[in-house]
């Protein structure tokens, strides 16, 4: 009887354990990051996204009916850089309608460079933060932050 319970008890663990594995998704993103001289003390921070297929991140204006979530860029405070409007986003945007969401929603995949325009007086390093969800067709994985740095020099 204890080797029949014990055995029982093993499959069990067991077939939670597969189970557990194929509820966990990788994040399919590689992000990088770098700081590109536009002129005199003018800069632009890069956000290079490449997202593996079929998955796509919610554009930083997505439509829809306000549940998307939009990926958000955080500088952190530095009295050497100065932001110069707001981060932009190029790539293969996709305006569509999905099924469970209300009006037209906007999507970007493949491979996606975000901008943040930047004044900086002194060579310094810009640290920051960002956050983004990434969707397929199926499912949503739960938003991510990352930070970065990179170097003015």
């Amino acid at each position: 009887m204890k080797l029949l319970n014990g055995l029982l008890l093993f499959m069990m663990v067991s077939m939670m354990s597969i189970n557990a594995k194929a509820q966990i998704t990788e994040d399919p993103t590689n992000w990088k990051y770098e700081v590109k001289k536009v002129s005199g003390n003018k800069y632009q921070v890069l956000f290079h996204l490449d997202i593996k297929e079929p998955w796509h991140i919610w554009s930083l204006h997505p439509g829809g009916d306000g549940y998307e979530i939009a990926p958000t860029f955080t500088l952190d405070k530095n009295p050497n850089v100065k932001l110069v409007g707001k981060v932009t986003e190029k790539g293969k945007a996709t305006t569509t309608t999905m099924t469970g969401i209300d009006g037209k929603i906007t999507y970007l995949s493949g491979k996606i460079e975000y901008v943040q325009n930047v004044t900086v007086t002194v060579p310094c390093k810009i640290k920051g933060k960002h956050m983004y969800q990434v969707c397929n067709d199926k499912m949503c994985l739960a938003p991510k932050d990352k930070e970065f740095e990179v170097e003015v020099k």
